[in-house]
């Protein structure tokens, strides 16, 4: 009878004699692929109660039971880094990218108002803020290094603002080149995720956009499961909190989640929002599905859904009237 091991192959007879054997290298990775091939396949495995280390040790892979033990531990931690490294799919580097954008995007404003604020004080004028006023601190410092040829020159030049001393710039300027340095990473995720989408989900990506298509794979936890979502389910993703205030308080269900960023719905008119999100949560748990089990582009999807949203403007051009509540009845008198 033939037995895969984690070392090779063993020929074995009734009685558990070995007869032949068939080793691998004592390369840690190639063994470590192997044990997790075996892990996945199942076939030839031992029989229960097999002594794998003794089976080792007597077809010569190894010469004593620590030689075993110890080779077998580097094995293991090998197999088990190779699962994790695998465990990162593509999908899950998109997830672990939006993730890190929000957290860019918190600090980057959170830190751009900052500046705005401590440099407010020597030049209110300016009107500037966010990245526009990182790279105006970055390249001039102080208000009076503003050159002629700048549109805030005049503006610069008459300030009600503080005088900026020495100390306060350099340090301002290098704040200014930390904000600046968090939108360029902010742009450089961003570039990322849309070429990670177009790989991993193009379909999702033709429809929702890069940035919508990636954050609802984030929510639905991967590709995987966002494919398995009925089109209910996408279209309210991401409004958790006003779906459980329907389910407890009887407040109106939601009409959409984060799907309500999607152009085709925000420029709708209010009163076929909700029509039009259900046919944008369709064709989205279509892509989704293509692109988890095929991979192959539609671009017919995006044309049907444009057809469809089309269709119910056209056919909802007005909003509806509503309708007159007719006059309480007179309440009945008690005979005495």
């Amino acid at each position: 009878m033939k037995i895969n091991t984690w070392f090779g192959t063993l020929e074995i007879d009734s009685t558990g004699e070995i007869l032949e054997s068939l080793f691998l290298s004592k390369d840690i990775r190639e063994l470590a692929l192997h044990s997790l091939s075996l892990r996945d396949s199942k076939s030839d495995l031992p029989p229960e109660g097999f002594d794998l280390k003794n089976a080792a040790i007597k077809s010569g892979f190894v010469n004593s039971p620590a030689a075993y033990y110890s080779l077998l531990h580097e094995v293991t931690l090998e197999a088990a880094k190779l699962q994790v490294s695998g465990a990162l799919t593509p999908d899950q580097r998109i997830i672990q990218a939006v993730e890190a954008l929000d957290d860019i995007n918190e600090t980057t404003n959170a830190l751009s108002e900052r500046l705005s604020e401590w440099y407010g004080g020597y030049f209110p004028e300016s009107g500037l803020g966010g990245e526009d006023l990182a790279l105006f601190i970055v390249k001039y410092g102080s208000r009076e290094n503003v050159g002629s040829e700048d549109p805030l020159y005049s503006k610069a030049r008459n300030s009600m603002g503080a005088k900026l001393e020495p100390a306060d710039e350099i340090l301002l300027i290098g704040f200014a080149e930390n904000v600046c340095s968090l939108y360029e990473r902010r742009r450089q995720i961003e570039a990322y995720i849309e070429n990670s989408m177009e790989l991993v989900a193009p379909n999702l990506k033709l429809i929702a956009g890069p940035m919508l298509g990636a954050r609802l794979i984030s929510l639905a936890g991967s590709l995987k499961k966002l494919a398995e979502f009925p089109s209910s389910t996408i279209q309210v993703i991401g409004a958790s909190k006003a779906l459980f205030k329907h389910l407890r308080a009887r407040a109106p269900s939601p009409k959409h989640g984060i799907i309500y960023s999607h152009p085709l719905i925000n420029t709708a008119p209010w009163w076929v929002r909700g029509k039009v999100a259900r046919a944008v949560a369709s064709k989205l748990s279509l892509a989704a599905r293509i692109d988890f089990y095929s991979g192959e582009i539609e671009p017919s999807i995006m044309e049907k859904l444009e057809a469809k949203v089309l269709q119910i403007r056209t056919l909802n051009p007005r909003p509806p009237q509503k309708r007159q509540e007719s006059g309480a009845k007179p309440k009945k008198r008690r005979r005495k």
